[in-house]
């Protein structure tokens, strides 16, 4: 019996499902945790990375466990509605982080859900791809409902590629609006605002301090909201919060008003001894205009609070779809039959790899490359943000991202097709290749040439994104080459073995690059660019006060684009680099040309046919 409309429409919303869990996870739990949560990047990096290893012994035992299942309802569907459920609740709780966690108590956190979240969902990600057969019947029924899986998971991978950013933003400044008063009052227990120290320093045309500095007497600062970055100090900037700035002369009267892109602000609050100090940047002509008599309004809504609460929300959304949708699967898929699950220990894959030279320079291949997007995937966020920034930064990011998501399909449904017309798989794979890394030398250097606007970086996504499009049906099409190549080196046809690596190997490379984006972030402090003054002897407030006096003096600031031109290399120099890597490595050892696969092909046959005859006989 054929299936219908209603168990191919259940198979396909769970892939959704799963997939939108899986790209929240994989492309904002570094961001979440460093940007958003304070933990250092490179202690999120090692976090990242040491969950990938950890995936290559528990995805073989899941997989153990899966066919050893036996219940009424069948083998899969068991765990996968277990697994959905503790990936559900664990997913909210990874994106909840207490805010009042002390550092080491951040990393604990970080590193148990994260590690839960991947255990959790293996649980329901294998049972998933491993029960097509069991509700199917044909090759071609299977064949088809494979596929169907799969373009379901790039849509719901689509999806939060294209709405998080904004829908995080939406959510979390509807969820500052209802809680506005809890925080304000916790605050005003906290600090006594009525004696803020706050500074104005005019910037020259170059944007550099002049050395001019007004005090600001009898002001007031009304803190909507604030994240807890430090222990016992709250930093804004123009980094982590928006602001609005307003002047008063001696009668009261409005004088001047500022928002966050006519003028930049650090203002330190330390809890100690209930000290804080504000510092506003405006040029000459704004400079000019501020009474130093008057009085100075900072309404600030701390950004990173409103990331904090809108990821809260946002992934408990996500939590709740993806657990209704597999609970649709789970409903109106029935097991038909009993499947054997084929599963690759580790020891499989190792011996797959070194009897089969062909698969092992296919699977180097695979790790450079996805590495290389993986680093830009990680860093993408930043340099929108702290690089081209303004109030629009998200929209950018979305609408680039929108972009870069059409391109990649039609690369693999449309270009692919009309490529293949005139080139073979090895011409378009260097070809692929090659338009990546044009694309980042041009992403570089408009980069490097102050280009903000978004269109005009539609034009290296156009290569890179189309090049990653082309590259995923490549890198299949090649792994199921070397799985033929090894039946005639080996005498043994290691399919499941070649083809289960894949997954991991992906893994793999998503943590070697989370390790080397949060090491750039790390070494170039890209999330505190903004900030133009350093903790002295830990203390923020010594630190700002320390700036002030340097302006005082020589007109000068510690801030530098230093860390923005280090964003700048290691996203696009490193995968350029990794990317001539991995075209050496794949020229040099991968020969399957089709000359050699038609052969190949040929001597199967003539085996298989042989083999047929010697039975019938």
């Amino acid at each position: 019996m054929k299936l219908g409309f209603k168990e191919k429409f259940a198979y396909g919303i769970g892939a959704v499902g799963k997939d939108m869990v899986y790209m929240l996870s994989a492309s904002y739990i570094l961001y979440y945790y460093q940007d958003i949560m304070g933990v250092s990047a490179w202690v999120m990096g090692i976090i990242l990375l040491i969950a990938r290893v950890f995936d290559a012994f528990n995805d073989p035992l899941m997989g153990v466990l899966v066919a050893k299942t036996k219940t009424k309802w069948g083998k899969f569907r068991p765990w996968l509605f277990i697994g959905t459920l503790t990936n559900a609740v664990v997913l909210f709780f990874m994106f909840a982080a207490p805010p009042t966690l002390n550092a080491k108590g951040m990393i604990a956190y970080a590193a148990v859900f994260y590690i839960l979240w991947g255990v959790t969902y293996t649980m329901m990600d294998i049972p998933y791809w491993s029960m097509v057969p069991a509700f199917t019947e044909s090759g071609k029924e299977r064949e088809n409902m494979s596929a169907l899986g799969r373009s379901c998971a790039g849509v719901g991978s689509a999806i939060i590629t294209i709405v998080t950013v904004l829908a995080v933003a939406a959510i979390g400044n509807f969820a500052l609006g209802r809680t506005n008063n809890n925080v304000v009052k916790q605050f005003n227990n906290t600090f006594d605002y009525d004696g803020v120290t706050a500074y104005v320093a005019e910037l020259d045309e170059a944007g550099n301090t002049t050395g001019n500095v007004k005090e600001i007497a009898h002001n007031q600062i009304d803190i909507k909201a604030a994240s807890k970055e430090f222990e016992n100090e709250t930093s804004f900037n123009n980094s982590n919060c928006d602001f609005e700035v307003k002047f008063y002369n001696e009668k009261g009267h409005n004088n001047a008003k500022y928002i966050q892109d006519e003028c930049t602000m650090d203002i330190v609050a330390d809890a100690t001894n209930n000290k804080a100090v504000a510092i506003v940047y405006l040029s000459s002509e704004k400079y000019n205009k501020v009474d130093a008599e008057g009085e100075i309004l900072l309404n600030i809504n701390s950004t990173k609070e409103v990331d904090r609460l809108g990821f809260k929300y946002f992934s408990l959304i996500v939590a709740i779809l993806f657990f209704v949708f597999i609970l649709i699967t789970c409903l109106f898929i029935k097991e038909k039959s009993t499947v054997d699950v084929q599963t690759a220990s580790i020891g499989d894959m190792f011996k797959a790899l070194v009897q089969n030279d062909q698969a092992m320079a296919i699977v180097i291949t695979i790790v450079l490359v996805n590495s290389s997007v993986y680093v830009t995937s990680n860093l993408l966020i930043y340099f929108f943000k702290y690089d081209i920034g303004g109030a629009s930064w998200q929209g950018n990011y979305t609408l680039f991202n929108t972009f870069g998501g059409g391109i990649q399909i039609l690369a693999m449904m449309l270009f692919f097709p009309i490529m293949r017309k005139f080139l073979n798989t090895l011409k378009m794979f260097y070809v692929s290749v090659i338009s990546a890394i044009f694309g980042y030398v041009v992403l570089l250097v408009m980069a490097l040439s102050g280009v903000d606007s978004v269109y005009l970086f539609f034009v290296p996504g156009f290569f890179i994104f189309g090049a990653v499009g082309l590259l995923n049906v490549l890198v299949t099409v090649f792994l199921a080459n070397t799985v033929d190549y090894g039946e005639i080196k080996n005498n043994r046809r290691d399919e499941s073995v070649i083809f289960s690596m894949q997954t991991f190997v992906v893994k793999l490379a998503s943590g070697i690059a989370a390790l080397a984006a949060a090491i750039s972030l790390s070494v170039f402090n890209i999330s505190k660019t903004s900030s133009s003054y350093e903790a002295i002897d830990g203390s923020l407030l010594k630190g700002l006060q320390a700036a002030i006096d340097n302006i005082k003096s020589s007109g000068g600031v510690s801030v530098s684009g230093g860390s923005i031109i280090g964003l700048r290399f290691v996203m696009t120099v490193l995968p350029m680099i990794v990317l001539v890597i991995a075209l050496f490595i794949f020229k040099a050892r991968y020969t399957l040309n089709d000359e050699k696969l038609a052969e190949i092909t040929a001597k199967i046959k003539e085996r298989r046919d042989t083999s047929a005859t010697e039975k019938e006989a």
